[in-house]
């Protein structure tokens, strides 16, 4: 690993070619100058114009240091901080008692993060990559240690960190087919973030040698840390009184499809079996009432309201209640795999013991899916499969459990990445302190 700096150059800015931030501030402003109609539209249609302005520019509370190192972990979304709680739990019990910031971009990952850790450690809003608005970031916060899940390097933000002698670390780090086949097209541009990385720790060996192969110094393999991200369970709190305020009936199967896209509410309406509920929860607040035109008599959630026992269909229009819809589940369904995206996280409904249908479509997840499917814990199946395998899996509950079992054993076989990855951050931390 690279020289990291010591305690002491903290605040001690180097030298970084001044043309360098006034480019990527320029190339920022003609972009969003550009774009403006399309995302200023789609921001004041979607509710999202009211956000924390002042946070997305850098500006919030400033934390003055202590003798305790600091660390910073940014993810940008829901996901990449719910990977990251078994992380923040290892850092924090360790014996150098980190000061532990968690920081996010949109709003649901912002508030996903204030649920899971605002009551032990602190929350704070990533802002946008201008020199201006990472700086006030960086002076409020003063991290030790940047750590950027999966693949969050921009390159002011990199920059000021290197000016600082701040260690830039990726954990969980990952770079699909993709999103290399983009950094190739503009590698002399991006490539110099990637060489500021100090070090990066990839889920796979695939994606290492793709990091490696834009330029980053230092890449180890250290596994998925969503494989830790979840606990083995056969309950989940709150998960009855779900079900009793919703009204889905006891005793009919029920099948709940998560994080779906659009389109996909059809061909599920379409292949539920006879006698069985459909609970859906749609990855995006903005496409709600899309979904529920297209489910005729569905029950929303955010409107308490209560189906009868002739309802089918249940919308899970809220945020931070799927988990508990998976805990009643007969059968998962993975949304984003049947349609135009690129699929969704299996771990959670296989942690609670659930046999777990995907579709074709599952490039952002494929090493997790391939995992699953080599052991048998999961079924994957194209669209025009899908009816046919909902009414195999609900006439048949041995064969549902049998592929609960394998989903939870892939899972513990495949558990260890977190423990690999605070190792690493430890050690780092240590020479700071």
């Amino acid at each position: 690993m690279r020289d990291s700096g010591a305690a002491s150059d903290r605040g001690v800015e180097r030298r970084v070619s001044p043309l360098a931030f006034v480019i990527t501030d320029l190339a920022y402003f003609l972009a969003g100058l550009i774009t403006l109609p399309l995302w200023f539209i789609r921001m004041w249609w979607t509710g999202k114009l009211r956000t924390d302005w002042k946070a997305r520019f850098g500006e919030g509370v400033v934390h003055p240091r202590t003798e305790r190192p600091r660390v910073l972990i940014h993810g940008v979304s829901v996901g990449e901080v719910n990977a990251v709680r078994g992380l923040v739990a290892r850092l924090a019990k360790d014996r150098l008692r980190p000061e532990i910031f968690v920081s996010s971009t949109t709003d649901t990952g912002f508030k996903r993060a204030e649920s899971l850790f605002a009551k032990s450690h602190q929350v704070v809003r990533t802002p946008f990559d201008f020199t201006f608005s990472m700086r006030h970031w960086l002076d409020r916060v003063q991290p030790d240690v940047i750590v950027l899940v999966e693949l969050e390097l921009w390159p002011n933000m990199t920059r000021l960190a290197e000016m600082r002698g701040i260690p830039v670390v990726v954990v969980n780090g990952r770079l699909s087919d993709r999103s290399i086949r983009r950094y190739r097209r503009v590698e002399r541009f991006v490539r110099g973030m990637f060489e500021r990385a100090t070090i990066v720790l990839a889920q796979n060996r695939a994606s290492a040698d793709r990091f490696a192969e834009l330029g980053a110094p230092e890449v180890l393999v250290t596994g998925n840390m969503k494989w830790d991200s979840v606990e083995i369970e056969d309950e989940v709190p709150g998960s009855s009184q779900l079900r009793e305020e919703l009204g889905v009936p006891r005793g009919a199967p029920l099948i709940v499809a998560g994080s779906t896209e659009p389109g996909e509410e059809v061909l599920l309406r379409d292949a539920l079996p006879d006698g069985a509920r459909l609970l859906i929860a749609p990855r995006k607040p903005e496409w709600f009432d899309g979904v529920c035109a297209n489910l005729p008599g569905c029950v929303r959630r955010s409107r308490k309201e209560k189906g009868n026992p002739d309802t089918r269909y249940f919308v899970l229009d809220t945020i931070g209640e799927l988990r508990m819809a998976y805990a009643l589940a007969d059968v998962v369904v993975m949304g984003r795999s049947f349609g135009k995206l690129y699929g969704s996280d299996p771990i959670e409904p296989a942690s609670l013991g659930k046999p777990v249908v995907i579709g074709p479509r599952v490039a952002d997840f494929r090493d997790v899916v391939e995992s699953f499917v080599k052991h048998g814990g999961i079924v994957q199946v194209d669209a025009g499969a899908l009816k046919a395998t909902l009414a195999e899996l609900v006439a048949d509950p041995r064969k549902r459990a049998e592929i609960a079992f394998r989903g939870r054993e892939t899972i513990r076989r495949e558990q260890g990445g977190t423990s690999r990855t605070s190792e690493v951050l430890l050690a780092l931390l240590a020479t700071r302190a």
